[in-house]
């Protein structure tokens, strides 16, 4: 289920491993090893993976499969809006 995630996650958001791997301070290889269920990323790891993407440890892990957004910073009205958006988008 991680590796799936992790694949998942990275390639929603159109980056490839390299990328990815620079992001995290790591080598292509690790990611790729990850993806490919190979070897499990460390605790420490696992966590920098999860701010990453902006998902919790648990989705990551398939523990649960609710995802959240990170509104801080936005004001109410701005939630709002993108309550509206999201409400309209599972309609569809």
């Amino acid at each position: 289920m991680l590796n799936e995630r992790i694949r998942q996650l990275r390639e929603a958001r159109g980056m490839t491993q390299v990328e990815l791997a620079r992001q995290l301070s790591v080598t292509k290889q690790s990611v790729s090893n990850w993806e490919n269920n190979n070897i499990m990323p460390s605790i420490d790891m696992l966590i920098r993976i999860s701010k990453t993407f902006s998902v919790s440890a648990d989705y990551l892990l398939g523990l649960e499969n609710r995802q959240t957004l990170d509104v801080s910073g936005l004001s109410a009205e701005q939630i709002l809006h993108l309550q509206a958006l999201i409400n309209d988008l599972k309609r569809n």
